[in-house]
């Protein structure tokens, strides 16, 4: 079994800065993709920025140039580090991994998913 846990959501004003966290535990081989969503109340959930087992990167357009995703592969933990957020960015916030488990018989991939974190953006 896989978990993974999220913290650092939070209300924050315009302009303002938050750090994502989101620690993966359990049975755990290695972990490839590794990327963070939201959703708002209303609206499909999103892609918001992904990163590689071995560092690549890529972003939604909407937050290119303010947020910044990254990993610690010894920590089995990405980051998202967003800054300049806007009132748009509110949307609670779900990391996702690509985990690699071991069976008995062969190793398998599956998609893990957070519990979501609550991220506001007000004055």
């Amino acid at each position: 079994q896989v978990q993974l846990v999220e913290s650092g959501g939070g209300l924050v004003q315009p302009g303002g800065s938050l750090r994502l966290s989101c620690a993966a535990s359990g049975s755990i081989f290695s972990i490839n993709d590794m990327g963070w969503y939201r959703q708002a109340p209303g609206k499909q959930r999103e892609l918001v920025a992904a990163i590689t087992s071995g560092g690549s990167t890529h972003y939604a357009d909407s937050v290119k140039g303010r947020f910044t995703i990254s990993r610690d592969n010894a920590k089995n933990t990405v980051y998202l580090q967003m800054n300049s957020l806007k009132p748009e960015d509110t949307a609670v916030y779900y990391c996702k991994a690509v985990v690699v488990v071991v069976g008995q018989w062969r190793k398998s991939e599956y998609d893990y998913w957070g519990q979501g974190t609550q991220v506001t953006v007000s004055s």
